[in-house]
């Protein structure tokens, strides 16, 4: 049996999937199938571990929480994950953390909705730089998977033999094609959206960032559909507007905290203060949070990391 490829992907694409295949017999590998078309059995993370529960009373069972640009992975550890779950109780949160683990699903018996999760094969320390290039990876693999999913809606009838022609590998070439069938709308457009936010944690050189001039929303039925070039430079005024924002918040946070952390409603408050409005706060908070510079603790409360 092949050792399945651990994919690189954002959290906002995998907790986007609806869609799995089972494997039949009692080895066969499952997969869940990302509306980019990455077909998951295994998968590889990088983010900042933000928190660590017990789900039973005798701790063999505990559920933690990693960030990354774009969300949040929800992880499951037991008994059968030893080495894992011992990762998990010692390493103190928050810390970036790399994750190798394998693809789970959950779906309610009343309910149609499909709940994603990873199940931990190993989980590691490591620094912010190796979480840096691993969202520079990451971008880098999702854009080919948007530009595999355009090139296989340019086909009056996708499939994995010309996908593969185009030099995608079998797997992605199979994720694809499950994908237009399964997703009743692939928005290309928020994949492209989701790597230009990414890309504004890292500050590396302009010949190693990916292209993202792609601009497409594939409907069922419509393959006939072109991707547009869009602009993608950001606004610099508002960009650095946001992030003297973001600073004053920070500041304030660090300077309220102490050991247990800041209050909620006083970072707010001492925001109001300074002349922010609601709205551009919590828009900072949330951000904050999304980069790993503060998590949240307990409810209510926040930290900086």
């Amino acid at each position: 049996m092949k050792r399945e490829v651990a994919w690189r992907v954002f959290a906002s694409e995998y907790n986007d999937s609806t869609v799995e295949i089972k494997g039949e017999g009692e080895m066969a590998p499952s997969y869940i199938v990302t509306p980019l078309g990455a077909k998951i059995n295994r998968l590889f993370i990088i983010g900042v571990l933000t928190d660590v529960e017990n789900m039973s009373e005798s701790g063999d069972l505990l559920r933690a929480h990693v960030s990354d640009p774009t969300g949040v992975f929800t992880l499951y550890s037991g008994q059968y994950q030893q080495n894992a779950t011992d990762a998990l109780s010692r390493i103190e949160v928050p810390a970036f953390v790399a994750v190798v683990g394998k693809s789970r699903t959950y779906r309610p018996e009343d309910g149609e909705e499909l709940y994603v999760s990873i199940r931990p094969e190993r989980i590691m320390e490591v620094n912010a730089d190796i979480r840096n290039q691993w969202i520079l990876e990451t971008c880098t693999s999702t854009k080919d998977r948007i530009e595999a999913v355009v090139e296989a809606t340019k086909m009056n009838q996708p499939n994995t033999d010309d996908l593969k022609k185009l030099g995608y590998g079998i797997d992605l070439s199979e994720g694809i094609v499950s994908a237009l069938k399964n997703y009743k709308n692939i928005d290309v457009n928020k994949y492209i959206t989701l790597i230009q936010e990414s890309l504004q944690y890292l500050t590396p050189g302009k010949d190693t960032l990916p292209d993202t001039q792609l601009d497409m929303t594939i409907d069922e039925g419509k393959k006939d559909k072109k991707p547009q070039e869009t602009e993608t430079k950001l606004d610099e005024e508002k960009k650095d507007d946001f992030e003297e924002i973001e600073n004053s918040v920070l500041k304030i946070i660090k300077d309220l905290e102490g050991d247990k952390g800041a209050l909620w409603d006083s970072i707010t408050d001492k925001c109001k203060k300074t002349g922010l409005d609601k709205d551009s706060i919590e828009e900072a908070l949330t951000s904050l949070m999304d980069k790993g510079l503060i998590y949240e603790p307990i409810l209510g409360t926040i930290k900086t990391t």
